[in-house]
Order: structure tokens, then sequence, then C-alpha cells
């Protein structure tokens, strides 16, 4: 479980985040929305170390990540997977060097081992059989997957996804969905999503954080999303569907 307690961000006097406190438990998929400029990539970055909190706190199944020494930190970021918005695959690496690759950072694992798990993470993503492609040589939605494949390597506890739908089409945006919520349940990881796709909000999403203006502007379940009272979340909803 990540928990966060009074969460601030200030940049050169502006307050961005405005003490965000909730929970993100494992097992489910927690997606944080709001419109550009409200808060969400900044919130991220400070929960996965990218960023320091002007206060409060960022806590790992009870771990004050921003209070740890350096080795504990490192054994919290190997605990961590990150699926980046434009992928961030190396172009010069085969499909198989690009997920080894954090085989060879932060493990100990002889080569057949490294390649073991390279095949399983294939496998979860139902990408068998393409280790020799290199990039430029798959579609985006194949992309996607690798840089999922990538991402659970490490026999991770906690996945972050930055848009992981954006420049997919409506149909292999939906295969990203499904496959984020398989692996989250089969391996009971704690998945943070951020997220513009309503689609992605009542397809998979368990917990739902509303960001405004900085602040934890709405909270709840997929369920209650369309019945909310809350005027702004209610106008982002529908704005989303024009887009």
């Amino acid at each position: 479980m990540i928990e966060l307690t009074n969460l601030k961000k200030s940049f050169d006097g502006v307050e961005v985040l405005k003490g965000i406190s909730t929970k993100f438990e494992p097992g489910k998929i927690n997606l944080i929305i709001g419109a550009s400029g409200g808060g969400k990539s900044v919130l991220m970055k400070c929960m996965v170390g990218l960023l320091k909190p002007t206060e409060g706190n960022v806590l790992y199944d009870n771990r004050d990540f921003h209070k740890l020494d350096n080795k504990e930190i490192r054994d919290v970021r190997r605990e961590i997977g990150m699926l980046f918005q434009g992928n961030a695959l190396f172009d010069s690496y085969t499909v198989e060097e690009n997920i080894e690759f954090p085989l060879k950072m932060f493990t100990e694992m002889s080569p057949a081992e490294r390649i073991d798990r390279v095949n399983f993470c294939l496998e979860q993503v139902h990408l068998e059989g393409v280790n020799s492609k290199y990039p430029a040589e798959i579609s985006g939605g194949m992309k996607k997957r690798v840089g999922i494949a990538r991402a659970i390597a490490l026999d991770i506890k906690y996945l972050f996804c930055d848009e992981p739908n954006s420049g997919l089409d409506p149909v292999t945006s939906r295969v990203i969905d499904q496959l984020l919520e398989e692996i989250t349940k089969e391996f009971q990881m704690t998945t943070v999503i951020n997220t513009h796709d309503m689609k992605t909000v009542f397809d998979i999403g368990d917990q739902i954080i509303y960001m405004y203006e900085g602040n934890k502007w709405w909270e709840g379940k997929k369920s209650d999303v369309r019945h909310s009272n809350n005027e702004e979340l209610q106008a982002f909803i529908n704005a989303s569907y024009f887009e």
C-alpha cells in the first residue's frame, strides 16, 4: 500500500500540490484524473522520487520514502515499475535488451536467468517471440506492451503509469487497459495511473481521485463518479467525451 499524508509541493513560492492525503491499495487500479495543470503529474513525480515534496509524506508500506537513506531508497525503487507516456524504449536495443535492462542494473541474475525472466514478462503481455525485434519494427500498441513487460521485469510491488493510452486507437487502448487490470490482480500490485481517458475510468478503475487546481477535489469508486454532485468533476467528465 502507498499512503500520502498532507503532501505539498511548491515551485518558486507557487503551491502546486495543496496537502494531498490518500491511500492506494494493492490489487486495485488507482486512477488519478483531472485537467492538465491540475497537479496529476507533479503528484506522481513526488511519489516516485523524481521530485521532493515541500511538505508531507509518501509511505510505501509504512516506509517514509523521502526520509530513507540511499540504500533504502534503492530497495524501494527496485519494487517500483514505471510505464512512461512515450514508452521510453531504447531504439538501439532489441525488445529483449530493453526488458533485460533493469535486470542488469538492479539484480545479480545470470544471463540465462535474465532471459528466462524476459520471456516470462513477454508471456504476461502476450508478446511471445518478438525478442529480436527493434522498437521501430513494432506497432505503438506493442511498444506499450513492451513497456509494461519492462516495468514488471523486477517482480515489482508498485506500478505507475503515465497516460498509458496516449496516442493509441480506442481498440488498442482497451487492450492495454485489460492487460494492466490482469497483471494488477494477478500479482496484487499497487497500480497508480494518470489518465484523461474516461473509458479507462469506467472500465477498470477501482479507486478514483480527481485533482483540481492542486487539490484532491473528489475521491471515490467508479460507480460513484457519474452520480457525484461535484460540479468540477461533472464538467471534466462531460468535456472528456467531446475531446
